[in-house]
């Protein structure tokens, strides 16, 4: 008689064990979803970004006119406001032949946000051509 329940508190003992493995794993795999989650934000967030810095590279691209030597914008992206920030500047450049070819404008982009109260920034470099 005495046997049996020495027998019970030992299968007592294993389910206790098992339950705090399972506990234990069930917490982990948690754990391991929410850095799945905000990495994907996070990853998104950059995404944005970089298409608000392609949309305005587009933009200059596109128009007429040469690019504003300096201007600044803000753009609500979902995950917040980037602040976007153009300089131009004039470059001429020299051909082997020395020549040299004018109408070139480097125009550097920055996006600058805030992450959790950290400055984040993110900058796209490229040139424009307008003739004459």
């Amino acid at each position: 008689m005495r046997r049996g329940k020495n027998r019970l508190g030992f299968a007592l003992y294993e389910v206790l064990l098992g339950l705090t493995i399972f506990v234990v794993g069930v917490l982990g795999l948690g754990r391991a979803v929410e850095n799945c989650l905000n990495a994907n934000a996070l990853s998104e967030e950059e995404n944005r970004v970089g298409l608000v810095l392609a949309n305005r590279m587009a933009e200059l691209q596109a128009s007429p006119g040469r690019p504003d030597a300096t201007k600044e914008m803000n753009v609500d992206t979902g995950f917040g406001v980037v602040k976007l920030i153009q300089k131009t500047v004039p470059e001429e450049l020299q051909e082997n032949d020395n020549t040299i070819v004018s109408g070139i404008s480097r125009v550097i982009l920055n996006a600058e946000w805030s992450r959790d109260g950290t400055k984040q920034n993110k900058q796209l470099v490229f040139y424009v051509y307008r003739a004459g």
